[in-house]
């Protein structure tokens, strides 16, 4: 196989699992990111390299490139490029073979199919034969990690997933606008009303006993931004590439090696 370049649009965790899939099976990739990524687990969010230069997920580095000479070497040292670049402007003057959009927007903020020749959405937002070639199902659940190849994923519900029996409470949304304070770090385990950090002069607490899986970096935020997820079950792993993720990279591993067997 030919190992054209694949582009990724987006380094959250999701977008890390996807990563890792496609590094794992050879295939050259750039990922593209905003100036100020807004990830939440950041343990396990290469997009962290935006704000560190670097950054390293279980067996995948990533580094911040400014042009395409850094980018060709970084690739050539096997690490993941990852260049700053939310409207996509490197898509057109690199002429990928794919293009995944795993910035999980809950909408399509500008990628289509005339992008690549292979062009894969995750979650709601796409319609698989208008604006992409494929879509991925993103919602928990007997259908996660469907390809879709005519139509659309299912809709946000705007509820996120139940774990440990929490759904909706875990997540945890900034209470007004203001920089975020952290008191309490990723990986940290919480009693019910604890202080985890605070938002300007007001704290956020625990709504349980948990541990906290995520947190966004210490940053401006809006008033109903998500900014931290926390779980009830206190022994789960939280450095690591969550079950969703890998389900998620798989299925565009998949999406890719389909789509580009029918352009021979």
């Amino acid at each position: 196989m030919e190992r054209e370049l694949i582009i990724v649009r987006g380094g959250g965790d999701i977008a890390t699992g996807v990563i890792q899939k496609l590094y794992r099976a050879g295939l050259p990739l750039l990922v593209l990111e905003t100036e100020r990524p807004m990830a939440i687990r950041r343990t396990v969010s290469l997009c962290e390299a935006v704000i560190h230069g670097f950054a390293r997920v279980e067996d995948v580095s990533a580094k911040r490139v400014a042009d395409e000479a850094e980018m060709w070497a970084c690739l050539q040292a096997g690490l993941v490029p990852m260049a700053v670049d939310p409207a996509g402007d490197w898509i057109a003057r690199l002429s990928p073979g794919c293009v995944v959009d795993a910035i999980l927007a809950k909408r399509n903020i500008g990628t289509h199919m005339s992008m690549a020749p292979v062009v894969i959405g995750l979650g709601p937002g796409f319609a698989a034969g208008q604006d992409v070639h494929a879509v991925v199902e993103t919602m928990r659940g007997h259908d996660l990690g469907r390809l879709i190849l005519y139509g659309s994923a299912q809709p946000n519900t705007g509820i996120p997933g139940e774990l440990g029996g929490k759904s909706a409470e875990r997540v945890l949304h900034a209470p007004c606008d203001g920089v975020v304070r952290h008191v309490k770090a990723i990986g940290d385990v919480a009693s019910k009303g604890e202080v985890l950090f605070y938002v300007g002069e007001t704290p956020c607490l625990a709504p349980f006993t948990g541990l906290l899986r995520g947190l966004i970096a210490e940053m401006p935020v809006k008033r109903g931004m998500k900014v931290a997820d926390i779980d009830p079950r206190t022994d789960v792993a939280w450095n690591t590439i969550s079950d969703k993720a890998r389900c998620i990279g798989g299925s565009v591993l998949e999406a890719y090696l389909y789509l580009r067997k029918g352009r021979r």
